[in-house]
């Protein structure tokens, strides 16, 4: 448990260095209300820690200090919005630092995609995000056949038996990220066992190493070993899949592109890992909502009937499943899936009447608005009908959950939901067991503290 609060605490740690590295900021202080550091060489870094999280440091900063506040990081202001309101007035030509992206790019040592020319940014995004979308398309079949493999596996189940969803949920991820990233070489289950190795072995060194506050030592020290082995995979699977002539795997679509090997390298590794958290936490708070309501169940039932009938789901007619869209916008909005977002003020910018400095980092308390009751009506309880009202669309759109907006590693994590919800959920009932408290590790993506469990009954046909 206390590798699991380090690690909670110091991906905030990581994310704030990152981005101060990488875009160095004036020092002049915003005059925002907020707290004052608390340390002249940590600023309020321990404040954060005591919190627990950066979430939890964020819900106290703006209960005390109102919807925009500051607080300090080391010599530098750092300033968060928590309002609908405040960051739809944050509309300023900033480049979005990605939480998930940043993070990773800057532990792994990845630059190439970070600073430099924004034509070139938006180009390789833009390739990125194609890159997933066509994989997805390509291989959508082999998504339904792994996920109809673990309907199968449940269904063969004694009723009474409980079933560990982060666990379940985290290895179909993994299985189908790795086969759509990279293709054949991972159909053999032994391979992707020893590839999630890797990937908690990534997740779980990088916290333990930067409680000496030498970010350079501890990566160095503690993540060098799982970080080479598994660029050592990912770079000998881009040079096998050189001579692809037909496409079919993400790594292909990449490679199609005026990339370098060294950067379709990077792209792989941040979808495996990104994409594998984000995929899995998802799924396992959809499952984890829906085994608490047999109503939401049902609904959710009917509609996947109505327009699958007794057909696997396909892709063409995902679009017509509009309460199942709402199931997973209220699944993102009451888990706080993706709790911070960050962007740096790079021209001067204005909220209210305060002004935000050039080069300021901007912190969006997402985990705070998601939970505003001024914007949600019973912001706690687990309600997809919300997600009827226009105004409740667009203030989910506006976050960053839906629309054009949506990071491309959620867009493909929905897809991934929708189809494991269509299959399980017309064939299975769901279940919560008695006395079950599922809490959360609310950071970068919010996780389930223990492991979550439910049991499964089969459906009379």
């Amino acid at each position: 448990m206390l590798d699991f609060a380090i690690f909670a605490v110091t991906l905030v740690v990581v994310l704030v260095v990152a981005v101060l590295y990488l875009y160095p900021s004036s020092r002049k202080a915003s005059g925002i209300p907020g707290l004052n550091p608390t340390d002249e060489k940590d600023g309020n870094l321990q404040d954060i820690v005591n919190k627990g999280s950066l979430h939890e440091f964020l819900l106290s900063l703006h209960q005390d200090f109102g919807s925009v506040a500051s607080f300090w990081f080391g010599g530098r202001p750092v300033v968060s919005l928590g309002s609908v309101d405040l960051l739809r007035q944050h509309i300023n030509p900033n480049r979005t630092t990605d939480s998930f992206e940043t993070m990773l790019k800057s532990l792994l040592g990845y630059r190439s995609a970070i600073g430099g020319d924004a034509s070139d940014a938006v180009m390789r995004k833009k390739m990125y995000e194609k890159a997933i979308n066509s994989s997805l398309e390509g291989n959508f079949t082999l998504v339904l056949e792994l996920v109809e493999e673990l309907v199968g596996k449940w269904r063969s189940l004694p009723e009474d038996q409980h079933t560990p969803l982060c666990a379940h949920m985290l290895g179909l991820a993994m299985k189908i990220v790795s086969r759509l990233t990279l293709g054949q070489r991972f159909r053999d289950d032994t391979e992707v066992i020893a590839f999630r190795r890797k990937h908690d072995a990534i997740w779980s060194e990088i916290g333990k190493g930067y409680l000496d506050s030498s970010s350079e030592k501890s990566k160095k020290g503690c993540t060098e070993k799982a970080q080479s082995e598994m660029e050592s995979v990912l770079l000998s699977v881009v040079r096998e899949r050189k001579a692809e002539k037909k496409p079919t795997a993400f790594v292909d679509f990449l490679l199609q592109s005026s990339l370098t090997e060294r950067q379709v390298l990077e792209d792989c590794m941040v979808f495996t890992l990104a994409g594998s958290v984000i995929t899995a936490n998802l799924c396992v708070w959809a499952l984890h909502f829906l085994s608490a309501s047999q109503e939401v169940q049902d609904k959710l039932r009917e509609e996947l009937q109505e327009v699958f009938g007794s057909d696997p789901v396909s892709l063409d007619r995902i679009p017509q499943l509009r309460y199942c869209q709402q199931v997973l916008n209220e699944t993102v909005r009451t888990s706080k899936l993706t709790p911070v977002a960050a962007r740096l003020q790079e021209v001067e910018g204005k909220v209210d009447e305060h002004v935000i400095p050039k080069e300021t980092l901007v912190i969006y308390a997402l985990g705070v608005v998601l939970q505003d009751a001024q914007t949600w009506s019973s912001p706690y309880r687990f309600d997809p009908e919300r997600f009827e009202e226009e105004s409740v669309q667009k203030s989910f759109c506006l976050l960053g959950f839906s629309g054009n907006q949506t990071c491309p590693e959620l867009r493909f994590a929905y897809t991934v939901a929708v189809v494991l919800l269509g299959t399980l959920v017309r064939r299975l009932k769901l279940h919560q067991p008695k006395g079950q408290i599922t809490e959360s590790r609310s950071e970068l993506v919010s996780t389930p503290k223990d492991e979550t469990w439910i049991t499964v009954s089969r459906r009379d046909v």
